[in-house]
């Protein structure tokens, strides 16, 4: 059986010949630069070829994903409003200073006929060829903030669909049927809503002032609709849908009626088409293992074991009881970056023989892999993992 027809049966919820065993390789900076230092770190698509060609040398089945889809428009990733289209009604301007070395300021003002937005991105390098991107001051700052973005924000560029497909399509010609194609698809709401107003207020607002709070997750919902059927479109495998800020920590009861309803009228739309949602919640878990099924997403990463989040393999299949696709994941930062062979092997044996009981399973790298990491740990786990992944 090829890696792209393992991985569709476990996500149509068949029994494949075993388990896909894959890495979570993010396509910029950290693991990648690590390996090939000279690739450029803003030649996107050369890197995606990377992380191709790395997981095929190793031996795995393939997941590529696809953070950097187009050029510009990731403001429903990183942070913030539309800052890359002026219109008559959104007229932009953006002035740059280094806030130190490793830090470069991008700080905007939003002119509309309704007010004015300020917002700014902080791009850090934390080693060369390893960025990271956050909207450092939020844009919206009230309900009259609100107001100005949900009816000034231009929507999707004309072109945009168009050139997403083209680089789409070139990714999924060169992975052919080694893997699966995925793509940092809009987030869901809840983490949509945290790009856009202060963290002080994300977790109080729907209980302080919920009229305020349900404009924000449909205002979140709204403007990113046409980009995530635009991707689709595009003919991804999976859409990857950031859903960590409702962590476990929120509680069942909280999630469950203030934010699942909005998080899953956006699940409805992310596979309206059949394309699987792949929920990724970094963080604590067990909490929400059940209110995810009633999400309805196809697949639920990374279930990270103790310390990075609080996962129990065991006792969440039990309750999920093939609901969703489970990814049991390594942990990435104790085990694969700083752990023996022996852990590795001994981890990669016990992971894997507890997730693939009953199918429904993914095996990987908890979440991306760090800089630093040895190679030869990599190749333990991808080889003790194929000893132990046949059904």
């Amino acid at each position: 059986m090829r890696p792209r027809e393992r991985f569709l049966k476990v996500l149509g919820g068949e029994m494949p010949d075993r388990v896909p065993v894959t890495l979570f390789i993010q396509d910029t900076g950290h693991f990648l630069n690590q390996m090939y230092p000279d690739v450029d770190a803003w030649e996107f698509e050369a890197l995606q070829l990377k992380v191709i060609e790395l997981q095929k040398q190793l031996g795995a089945d393939v997941f590529v994903r696809m953070l950097f889809c187009t050029d510009d428009s990731h403001h429903w990733l990183f942070g913030g409003v539309d800052i890359d289209h002026s219109t008559e009604e959104w007229r932009i301007e953006t002035a740059e200073r280094w806030k130190n070395e490793q830090t470069l300021l991008r700080r905007s003002t939003i002119t509309t006929p309704g007010g004015v937005l300020t917002q700014e991105m902080s791009i850090f390098e934390g080693r060369k060829g390893t960025w990271m991107m956050a909207c450092t001051e939020k844009p919206v700052k009230g309900p009259g903030d609100l107001e100005i973005a949900m009816k000034y924000e231009p929507r999707m560029p004309a072109d945009w669909p168009a050139r997403a497909k083209q680089r789409v399509s070139r990714i999924r010609a060169a992975l052919g049927d080694d893997g699966i194609l995925g793509v940092w698809s809009p987030y869901g709401p809840y983490n949509t809503i945290s790009l856009l107003i202060d963290h002080s207020e994300v977790y109080s607002l729907f209980l302080t002032d919920p009229e305020y709070f349900k404009q924000l997750m449909e205002f979140s919902i709204d403007r990113s609709v046409d980009y995530l059927r635009a991707i689709d479109a595009a003919g991804v495998d999976v859409h990857c849908i950031g859903g960590n800020v409702g962590g476990g920590f929120l509680g069942e009861r909280f999630f469950d009626e203030h934010i699942l309803p909005f998080e899953k009228r956006y699940m409805d739309i992310v596979q309206e088409n059949g394309t699987a949602g792949c929920y990724h919640n970094c963080g604590e878990i067990m909490n929400l293992v059940n209110s995810y099924k009633k999400l309805g997403a196809r697949w639920v990463e990374p279930f990270s074991p103790y310390p990075l989040g609080d996962a129990d393999l065991a006792k969440a299949k039990a309750v999920v009881g093939g609901a969703y696709v489970i990814t049991g994941g390594i942990d990435q930062v104790n085990v694969l970056q700083k752990g023996s062979l022996d852990d590795v092997k001994r981890l990669t044996e016990e992971t894997i023989k507890i997730g693939k009981a009953g199918g429904g399973f993914v095996l990987q790298s908890a979440d991306f892999l760090e800089y630093g990491t040895p190679i030869e740990n990599i190749a333990a786990y991808v080889e003790t993992a194929m000893q132990y992944a046949d059904y």
